[in-house]
């Protein structure tokens, strides 16, 4: 059989045709080959941080904040900006709101990334003039913080020139001594066992061992809402929202507005780092559901400083979540009532004593569950 002649384009076109096919074919392989290395090196970095989750989640929580700061500062002008024209009358009311809820935004935003300062302490120089509560108004502490951190006396005159050490938040700044412990150091300043947990929760504090919270000798620790004692040995009268007490949540069967889930005292209230507040009654005793929903997690799911935890979804956009209990009394897809028990208050997890963890959540928001409860 005669061959057939093809003309040179349809040579041309042949060879293209089949270079294609070829490409197809070897980007395929490739692509196979580098998924197979990428699922094999993610499979040895997970392995890798599930058994150092200790040592290396606090850097990279840090990290991650620290990005995700940068990005929303750098960027998000640019988004909030970019491409806008005079709007026309009808749509006046609707920018001015845009406009308004970007303002908040950012300056949440700002305030945040000010208080978070990577746990870093300012050196402020005294300029003429300047009194020690106007450098604490200015850099949103109590005067107490900055007299304690200076080691200044009440009536102290401040120079100009002088250099005074800021903290980040309100609190006492300690430097470990041997023998120390997380409760120890807690009681000198004037914390319970269950309040406590505030030194636990600030992210920058570090330990040697991030579930029995060991200390190293000479190491820098804050205690957040820690109050100095006087030469004499007693503390300031100086206490925050920790010394309140919740009241009674009782036998409720009205639904509407949130409840409190759980009597005590609010042993750490809601901040930058504890979006949340924290209940503590050393007795224990049940927690009620804050409102109507259903169960979406129950029990120590995941080996989390939770521990035992129950998630709510309450249907309108709203969740709650309740932690660190000694048992869960409820199950994933169970319909409660509110006020019905789902658990009893205790300390598994990441916690120093027996208390509630609650969380309110709208739109995976964290917000403040006192907006609520008061």
């Amino acid at each position: 059989m005669a061959s057939v002649k093809l003309s040179p384009l349809s040579r041309l076109g042949a060879d293209i045709l089949a270079f294609i096919v070829f490409l197809r074919y070897y980007l395929r392989v490739r692509a196979a080959r580098w998924f197979r290395q990428f699922e094999h090196f993610k499979s040895l970095l997970v392995d890798l941080l599930y058994k150092k989750r200790g040592k290396y989640a606090r850097p990279f929580l840090h990290s991650g904040v620290i990005g995700l700061v940068f990005v929303v500062i750098t960027i998000g002008p640019v988004i909030f900006d970019q491409g806008q024209e005079p709007p026309p009358p009808e749509t006046g009311q609707a920018i001015l709101a845009a406009n308004a809820f970007a303002a908040d935004f950012y300056t949440q935003t700002a305030d945040e990334v000010r208080r978070y300062r990577g746990g870093e302490i300012l050196v402020h120089t005294v300029s003429e003039g300047e009194t020690l509560s106007q450098i604490a108004q200015r850099y949103g502490l109590e005067t107490t913080t900055v007299r304690w951190e200076n080691d200044l006396r009440e009536d102290a005159t401040l120079k100009p020139g002088q250099t005074l050490r800021i903290l980040p938040v309100d609190g006492v700044r300690h430097q470990v001594s041997r023998g120390e412990t997380i409760l120890s150091i807690a009681k000198k300043y004037g914390l319970d066992q269950a309040e406590a947990q505030v030194i636990v929760d600030y992210p920058f504090n570090e330990f040697l061992n991030n579930e029995t919270f060991e200390l190293a000798t000479g190491q820098a620790l804050m205690v957040p809402d820690g109050v100095k004692p006087d030469p004499a040995g007693q503390l300031s009268s100086r206490r925050t929202v920790a010394s309140r007490l919740t009241p009674d949540a009782g036998a409720v069967s009205a639904t509407g507005s949130f409840i409190w889930p759980a009597t005590g005292r609010i042993s750490q209230g809601y901040s930058f780092y504890h979006r949340a507040i924290d209940i503590a009654n050393t007795g224990g005793g049940a927690v009620l559901a804050a409102d109507s929903g259903e169960v979406l997690i129950s029990g120590w799911v995941d080996n989390s400083g939770y521990g035992n935890r129950v998630l709510i979804d309450h249907g309108n956009g709203f969740q709650t979540l309740y932690a660190h209990f000694s048992v869960a009394q409820v199950r994933p897809g169970q319909r409660v009532n509110r006020g019905d028990v789902i658990g009893q208050m205790g300390s598994t997890g990441r916690s120093t004593g027996v208390h509630l963890h609650f969380e309110i959540r709208q739109g995976g928001v964290l917000i403040n569950p006192l907006s609520f409860l008061q």
